[in-house]
């Protein structure tokens, strides 16, 4: 979250000239709900549902650039499906700058609480495992364009 996965993933696509999906978009597009009330009213196992779902239908197509939810990738289903059909980056910022970027965010339900900074180490801290098995990509003083390029020379010499 707040990594820069939208924005890179946007500007990556228009590179390779190949469509462009955020999951969370395709969910909300699909749900009619934003994701805060989807957590709300249905809670967090069904919204994990609805990415997997959405994680086994894009993940076999082609020419696509998929910027996933948060934790999507956590999923040992999704990561097998992702992985067997492309190539998966995982971008990566520090609490700080995480902060900074989503700070003024109301749409990032895993966030409300009395200590944000504090809820973005835990949450680093329980997926660092399983964001460790993809390439990692720091965004903190880079630009989108910087990144983009930076994937675009890591696919280039996979």
């Amino acid at each position: 979250m707040g990594t820069g996965k939208t924005t890179v993933g946007r500007l990556l696509a228009a590179q390779l000239a190949w469509a462009f999906v955020d999951t969370d978009a395709l969910i909300v597009k699909r749900d009619g709900r934003a994701i805060t009330d989807i957590f709300a009213q249905e809670g967090e196992p069904y919204f994990r549902q609805l990415e997997r779902a959405v994680s086994l239908e894009l993940a076999t197509q082609n020419n696509l650039v998929i910027a996933t939810g948060g934790r999507l990738l956590l999923d040992p289903v999704n990561a097998a499906a992702f992985t067997r059909h492309g190539r998966v980056f995982c971008l990566t910022a520090t609490v700080e700058e995480i902060l900074r970027r989503v700070q003024d965010d109301d749409a990032r339900p895993l966030l409300h609480g009395p200590n944000p900074a504090a809820r973005i180490r835990q949450l680093l801290a329980a997926r660092e495992e399983g964001y460790g098995r993809f390439p990692q990509i720091a965004t903190d003083g880079k630009t989108p364009l910087q990144i983009a390029e930076e994937i675009l020379t890591c696919v280039s010499i996979m």
